[in-house]
């Protein structure tokens, strides 16, 4: 029996059931065992036909997967709604604001209409959509209430509050911030990282959160400091298909690997330099302030990170690190958000800023910077984009990709713009403004 998993909008069709046990040796015989149980949904996965619908995609497991896929016992097999609602809508975009959570949808690379509104009023630090399970997650924070995860079928809603992150009696600490939300790389299993410099695991879906106690319990941590935003874990590096390894970014306590699942963690600065620190400082003291970190999916072994004054490449899975940032043509080698292209090891995105006493895009031009040749140099890409008076910010989680090809790049401003490319960085257009300031932006 294979599992089928319903978005929220589809299982009221199956009186509210969104995991299904069902038969079948193939995509489309799993689909036609559901419409035989539950006759309500005929018609709305697969046309009169027996074709899937033009505004649905199936999953099987984490492959995209045709009627025709073979399945086994054991499968799950996710049913997607197209994110359009009609023909020409092929985006949809989560941006958290310090005033509430905005989706966005329409065409990649086009304007962009507010189609939701949710937690109004709170700071929304992170949203993202498990694309394994179809799950939606936003981190919020309340101003009154302290920080949240929640987790929906929907967008729109309902949104149920998950049991954590949070400390343990014992660990005398409380949850500030919940940082990021990233899917692990197996079933139901989901990272988050946290303020004070914390991880947590899921292995349920979301829905429940234990802390990694041997990180949180490392010897050196009376000595971590943190950054303007507080001490941060707001990177987190998954090894595609390796549950047991792991490379995380901590603001300013620089990388940490773990090769056991977490069972213990070691430190990785080598290459690394704090210029904003005594040049006479001890090397055992833990003060890298790492911006952000990603992962290449597809050559694990190589990061990349944009550093508090650096932009750096790991070639060796995050153990040593090289300056890519210095004379490749950057304006500034400051900055806070960064992207890895999915599927080309050699191409990275960054958004440079002045410098740590003066956050804005250098020259008042708003720019996107792209290597194709691992940082070896950098090009402006800028089609589309002000240069004049721009004098934009951009945070750390405000800056994505959503993996189609030709690769669609995301990112917002704290002014409330956000611009999105269709083509790789092209050309630009702004697909939404007048939002509150922007913290992050994900595609869904």
């Amino acid at each position: 029996m294979a599992t089928v998993v319903l978005p929220g909008p589809l299982s009221r069709r199956t009186g509210g059931e969104d995991r299904i046990a069902l038969p079948g040796g193939t995509a489309g015989d799993v689909l036609k065992a559901l419409e035989a149980a539950h006759p309500d949904i005929r018609g709305w996965v697969l046309d009169e036909h027996g074709r899937l619908r033009r505004h649905v995609n199936v999953f099987v497991n984490s492959e995209r997967a045709a009627l025709d896929h073979p399945v086994a016992d054991g499968d799950e097999v996710y049913v997607l709604q197209a994110i359009s609602g009609g023909a020409g809508s092929d985006a949809e975009l989560l941006v958290g604001t310090r005033k509430g959570l905005y989706v966005l949808r329409g065409s990649r690379g086009d304007a962009m209409r507010v189609v939701h509104r949710e937690f109004g009023g709170d700071t929304v630090e992170y949203a993202m959509r498990d694309p394994r399970s179809g799950r939606y997650f936003a981190s919020v924070t309340s101003g009154h209430f302290g920080p949240r995860l929640f987790l929906a079928r929907d967008p729109a809603g309902p949104w149920e509050q998950a049991e954590g992150p949070a400390f343990p009696a014992d660990a005398g600490a409380s949850v500030t911030r919940i940082w990021v939300v990233v899917p692990g790389s197996e079933k139901e299993v989901l990272w988050a990282g946290a303020a004070p410099a914390a991880l947590f695991k899921s292995a349920d879906g979301g829905r429940t959160w234990a802390l990694n106690r041997a990180l949180w319990d490392d010897p050196t941590r009376p000595k971590w400091e943190g950054g303007a935003g507080g001490l941060a874990l707001h990177s987190i590096c998954p090894w595609p298909g390796d549950p047991k390894r792991l490379a995380i970014g901590i603001s300013a306590a620089g990388v940490w690997i773990t090769e056991d699942g977490g069972e213990s963690w070691s430190h990785h600065v080598e290459g690394l330099v704090a210029r904003y620190v005594p040049e006479d400082t001890p090397a055992g003291e833990v003060n890298h302030c790492v911006h952000k970190i990603e992962r290449s999916p597809v050559e694990p072994t190589t990061l990349y990170m944009q550093f508090h004054g650096g932009v750096y490449r790991s070639d060796d899975a995050g153990a040593t690190w090289i300056d890519i940032g210095a004379d490749g043509g950057l304006p500034a080698d400051f900055g806070f958000p960064l992207v890895a292209d999915p599927g080309d090891p050699n191409r990275a995105f960054v958004i440079p800023l002045v410098a740590d006493v003066d956050r804005v895009t250098p020259e008042g031009r708003l720019r996107v910077y792209e290597t194709r040749d691992r940082g070896a140099s950098w090009r402006p890409l800028t089609r589309g984009l002000p240069q004049e008076n721009a004098w934009a910010t951009i945070l750390r989680q405000a800056f994505c990709h959503d993996g189609g090809e030709p690769l669609g790049l995301y990112f917002g401003t704290e002014s409330g713009s956000v611009y999105g490319s269709a083509d790789g960085g092209e050309s630009w257009t702004e697909a939404a403004r007048q939002l509150p300031p922007v913290v992050s932006v994900r595609s869904a």
